[in-house]
């Protein structure tokens, strides 16, 4: 068994959210969005090298920032893309020579985003990517309809709406993604030769390979942080989390 490295990703922007920047520095519980990403894998038993990477232009700050609010932890920076398919990309390509020669086994990927994934959420990624080739975590969408004829009729929209699917059938994913390395690095390389971009690493991985994704359930208060109320709740969270345990921010 070789080393699971986890990836968080920080190369992104913040205009939905309405930060003047990039949003994973947005203050949250005493520390940065992207340090409270990188506290749980940087500090998880099951990982062993953590890598951060940053937007470009930006590696002064993802360094001074990790200096100031995470001191003690050992992570790794790789600028990142124009998207997101091309920072996983970069981040793969550093990674190449560890995966190639099977030092590296699983990489789990995960959103700057989403600081409040819990340790369980990457043991269960990596044991079952380790197990079967792929995992992510995902919540059941609830309450979904569609329109049973779709037909306009003189300018009349259908009357009429009925379940499409059922309870369960549709699921929102959420990260950390978890996938065997090798299998990853090659889907990349030839989503690179065919200019292929996906929506996210396990639309890469569907694309180009045959391994067996399994889903384990994710969390309600694993939140994307994407608009201004999300920073809120977030926040709130993050509170009762370091007034329940030893994870204050450095003063």
């Amino acid at each position: 068994m070789g080393m699971a490295v986890a990836v968080v990703l920080a190369a992104g922007l913040g205009t939905r959210v309405g930060a003047d920047g990039n949003k994973a520095y947005l203050p949250l519980a005493g520390r940065s969005m992207l340090a409270w990403s990188l506290l749980t894998p940087a500090e998880h038993p099951d990982i062993d090298r953590t890598i951060l990477v940053f937007r470009r232009g930006e590696r002064d700050l993802a360094a001074a920032t990790l200096r100031r609010e995470l001191p003690h932890a050992v992570v790794e920076l790789v600028e990142g893309g124009d998207t997101r398919h091309a920072s996983e990309f970069n981040v793969l390509g550093h990674l190449a020579p560890d995966i190639e020669a099977g030092t590296v086994d699983v990489i789990a990927i995960h959103d700057a985003a989403r600081p409040l994934a819990g340790p369980e959420m990457y043991r269960n990624a990596v044991a079952l990517a380790r197990e079967h080739g792929g995992a992510l975590p995902a919540l059941p969408l609830r309450h979904v309809a569609g329109v049973a004829d779709a037909t306009l009729v003189a300018g009349v929209a259908p009357a009429t709406l009925r379940p499409t699917v059922g309870q369960g059938e549709l699921m929102r994913v959420q990260t950390p993604q978890a996938f065997r390395a090798p299998e990853l690095w090659r889907a990349y390389r030839c989503a690179e030769r065919d200019g292929f971009t996906g929506t996210d690493t396990s639309s890469c991985v569907e694309h180009y390979t045959d391994l067996e994704v399994r889903t384990f359930p994710g969390s309600a208060t694993n939140l994307k942080v994407t608009y201004l109320r999300d920073v809120a709740v977030a926040d709130l969270l993050l509170n009762a989390r370091v007034g329940s345990g030893p994870t204050a921010a450095p003063r």
